[in-house]
This record gives C-alpha cells, structure tokens and sequence, in this order.
C-alpha cells in the first residue's frame, strides 16, 4: 500500500486525537457522552448523557429514557424527548414531541401537546401518571447504567497512536494499515485496565433521569418505524441533542485540533437530524480509523471496498450523521442495538422482527465499536459485560436506585474528566 500524501496530517491529527482522548479537559465524565462541547460541559443541567428507546413486553408502549450529567434538572430548560414516525426506515413523515419542564422544585411538568400531560411529584419510583393516563413519568437521581472501561480504551488509543507516529501506511481509502502485533496490542489494551481484569470508571455514578412509558399509538402518527432523539434547550435555544450512543463525541473532529473538534460540536449540538449533512466528512474521518483496529482495512460495517476509495465510508458516515435511535414499534422483542438498521440496509433480515432501539442493557459500546471495528457486533470489546447494578427493560422507572451517599472514590478523577471513548 501506498504511503498517504496527506500522511504528516494524520499524524498531527492523530496526536491530537490522543491528548483530546486522554482526558485534556478537566471537569467531568458521565454517561456515554463525554468530551461534549464547551457549552455542554459548563452546563450540566443542559448536558444528555444516553437517550434510551424501546418496546414495552406488552408492546402497548415506547419507553425513554434521557439520562442527565446534573444531579438536578433546571428550571430554566426544556428536556424533549422527540419521536420520529413512518412506514419505512429512513423516512418519517410525522413527529411527536414530549416536553418536561422543572418551573417549580420537585414538580415535574411534561406535555405531549394537548394530547396529555403530567404536574406534580415524579421522584417516586412508581412515577406520576398523566392526566389522562396516556402515559408515566418518572423525573429524578437514578445510578447510569453505561459503563466503560475508559484506562484500558486510554491505553488502546496510545498502541494506535505510537504505530502511526512510527510510519504505519495509510491506504487509498484512507485506513491506516496496522500490522498484528499493533492489532493485537490495541485489543488487548482495550480488554483491560493497567495490565489487569477490567474495570468500569463510571462505577456508581448518579445521573438525574427523566422516565416515560407512553402510549405507542400516540407516538406512531406516521407509522411504527420510530426515531427517537434528546434535545435541552432555553425558551430560545437548543443547547444539545443526543441520539444513538457515542456518535457525536467518538467521531466528530477525531482527527482536528480542540478547536475545530469543539466548533463540530457545538454546531452538531445546535442542529438537527435534517440539517446534518454537513457532518458525514468529519465522521468519514473518524470512521477510517476505528476500521484499522483489528489491522484489516475494509471489514467495517457498511464499507464497500469495490467503490472508490473515496466512497468506502460514505454509506455508514451518512447512516451514523442522522443520529436517531432507530425503533421497530410492531414488536415487543428488543434484544439488539442497530437492529432496524441491520435489518434494513445491512441486510440481517432475521432482525426484522427485533424492535432494536436501546434498553439500559444493551452493551452498547462494545456492539457499537465491534460494529466499527469488525463489521459484527462482537468481536472488539472492552472487556465489560453489564453495570454493577441490576437495571430492567420492563419494571417502571428500568434503571437502578443510586447509592445513598455515592462514595467519592467512585467517582471518576478529575484527570481523566471529560473522557468519551
């Protein structure tokens, strides 16, 4: 293969990949979404940590989930939940709004237009039934149930980065061409932490979440393929959005300095899934490194190595940019993130019944980046199998009770604050 012209790019960009990954910025670590933008982090009543979607057993109802870094919600923002609906996947042709506010301390206010809504005392685990009983809210602390080993994805990161400061080839598409000892260290580094078993940062971390099992068919206007994503925003401005897990902080600006990276993200932050395009670039980037990692370029999920180089990427940047959680409402089986999209373009047809979305235990990093890594969904983990805590797909409000006094030393330290992959 070819050396990349570009090459001394890479390895500027690679650099600062590392020091951005090896926790730069002092301040927190929540959540699946860390290394948010400058807005985000200074705000963490505004900051969405994971957005969870899927099918009640009865499937009779969606249930969400918005998880926030603050151990309290503002009164000054709305958290919205948006529900996405059609007949074919990629195509939505209505949307329903779920809006909680917090005017008030310890009353939740959550509207679903003039359908329902839903005033007073949420915090209890049985939640607060709206008006109407078209759904239940839930609005208080609860333990987060991602969890990732963040010294061991460190160390990982630090096997790619020495290998291609001591000259790995790119090739035409742009991957880097890893050998198998690099491969095999960035596996292994990955699967734990300083040498040992892994070991989850976010051990016992508290997250403010906000609950709701809705009605499906208030939700399905458009038809009962669903896209759900998170926003926060002030009477007149959207500071966030999260959809899908790690999407925004592991891919955009991978290859930029903190500066170009920030700027991606407070633009992301400030769009919409329709108004998206302009990221695919910076996420091809980012995608054809994570390809390199088992040191065999091309094998991702959604590559096509008999298109162009220059195409190889485009299909999956292009899926991963709009950024919705993806939800079959005409099933009640929820076993697989990326199921509706597997079944829709990636060809897994035994998926089609599999309603996809997220629950809280879903290993969604790990199927995220063997996904991105191998092309499967497993293969390339981080040697973490489930949270500390036991949360549930079914049982109202699905996540753990918090610690009582959550130990400081379970805490992440603020050295590596910040931290997304």
């Amino acid at each position: 293969m070819e050396r990349s012209q570009g090459y001394g790019k890479w390895k500027i960009g690679i650099s600062a990949f590392a020091g951005l990954m090896l926790g730069s910025a002092p301040g927190r670590v929540s959540a699946s979404d860390h290394l948010d933008s400058p807005t985000a982090i200074a705000n963490p009543q505004a900051d969405i940590g994971d957005v969870y979607a899927w099918m009640s057993p009865s499937g009779r109802q969606l249930n969400l989930i918005m998880d926030i870094v603050g151990k309290s919600f503002s009164d000054k923002l709305s958290y919205v939940f948006h529900i996405d609906s059609g007949s074919a996947f990629g195509k939505t042709t209505a949307t329903t709004t779920v809006i909680c506010r917090f005017h008030e301390a310890g009353t939740t206010d959550c509207r679903v237009g003039d359908i329902d809504h839903a005033h007073g005392d949420a915090s209890k685990p049985q939640g607060l039934q709206s008006a109407r009983h078209r759904f239940r809210v839930f609005a208080g602390l609860r333990d987060d149930p991602f969890f990732n080993n963040v010294k061991g994805t460190r160390a990982a990161y630090q096997v790619a980065s020495a290998a291609l400061n001591d000259g790995a080839q790119i090739d035409a598409a742009g991957c880097p061409d890893f050998n198998q000892a690099t491969s095999e260290g960035i596996s292994y580094q990955w699967r734990h932490t300083e040498g040992g078993p892994a070991k989850n940062l976010l051990a016992g971390w508290t997250t403010s979440a906000i609950a709701i099992s809705i009605d499906l068919d208030i939700v399905a206007k458009g038809g009962k393929l669903l896209a759900v994503w998170g926003t926060t925003a002030t009477s007149d401005k959207q500071l966030q959005r999260v959809g899908r897990p790690m999407t925004k902080n592991a891919l955009l600006g991978l290859l930029a300095s903190d500066e170009v990276a920030d700027d991606l993200k407070e633009r992301w932050n400030a769009a919409t899934p329709a108004t998206s395009a302009e990221f695919v670039v910076a996420i091809e980037k980012a995608l054809k490194i994570y390809d390199s990692f088992d040191g065999k370029c091309g094998n991702q999920w959604l590559s096509d190595r008999e298109a162009p180089p220059t195409l190889r990427y485009h299909a999956l940047a292009t899926l991963l940019t709009d950024d919705r959680l993806w939800v079959n409402g005409a099933s009640a089986v929820c076993s697989q993130l990326f199921a509706v999209e597997m079944a829709s373009v990636g060809g897994q047809s035994a998926l089609k019944n599999d309603c996809g979305g997220r629950t809280p235990n879903y290993k969604a990093a790990n199927i995220w980046r063997s996904l991105l890594v191998n092309g499967t969904t497993t293969g390339f983990d981080d040697g973490l199998e489930h949270d500390e805590r036991e949360h549930s797909a079914s049982l109202f409000p699905f996540l753990a009770t918090p610690d009582a006094q959550p130990a400081k030393a379970k805490s992440p330290d603020p050295g590596h604050a910040a931290y997304k992959e």
